[in-house]
């Protein structure tokens, strides 16, 4: 059993990387099952298929990426300060996740409606911790705006394509641009300029 599970996170793995560096459409079942050492077989014994590994994948990272996020959201502290905690960890899950943030944005059109499904669930839940903190930001009078849903979908669409342009060799550290795509989030919902 130990055996078999090894096996199991190996082509999880190799899939990961695959991916990552060559997209969905770009990597073949017999690509993965090289790279490991490991049979087809193997594959659809533990997947499925090959979009039942991606979405072993998704499914992994995602309930990692919604814990942490979880987590932030039930920190101590004023609407404010745990919505920007919040952000701060998104973007910091950024860093630590790269290639499981590249196979989030592979074109949802190769998935099957099951897999869509799957992989929509997950979104929304990312976006109902957004909304959560966003209705207690308008609660406290902090922010002016009618629909904490578009706002959600507006800063997770910041969020999102940071995760598409970033590049670790830029002028910029991590830090730093973490820095000024937060400052831009908060100051782009409370209508203050940065002096």
């Amino acid at each position: 059993m130990a055996e078999s599970n090894r096996s199991k996170d190996r082509l999880a793995l190799s899939a990961l990387e695959l991916f990552a560096e060559r997209g969905f459409v770009g990597t073949s079942i017999r690509d993965i099952a090289k790279d490991t050492g490991l049979s087809i077989s193997n594959i659809y014994h533990h997947f499925g298929n090959k979009e039942g590994l991606l979405l072993a994948i998704l499914e992994t990272a995602s309930e990692r990426v919604l814990a942490t996020l979880q987590e932030a959201s039930r920190q101590p502290g004023a609407p404010l300060r745990r919505f920007k905690r919040l952000i701060e960890t998104h973007l910091q899950l950024s860093l630590i996740l790269k290639k499981e943030a590249k196979v989030f944005f592979l074109d949802e059109e190769h998935l099957s409606p099951e897999g869509y499904r799957v992989n929509l669930k997950y979104q929304r839940e990312i976006l109902d911790i957004y909304r959560e903190h966003l209705a207690a930001l308008q609660e406290a009078g902090e922010v002016n705006f009618v629909s904490p849903t578009i706002a959600a979908f507006n800063i997770l669409g910041v969020l999102n394509w940071h995760l598409r342009w970033y590049r670790p060799e830029g002028r910029l550290s991590f830090e730093e641009t973490s820095q000024e795509v937060t400052t831009f989030i908060l100051h782009g919902l409370l209508g203050v300029s940065k002096p």
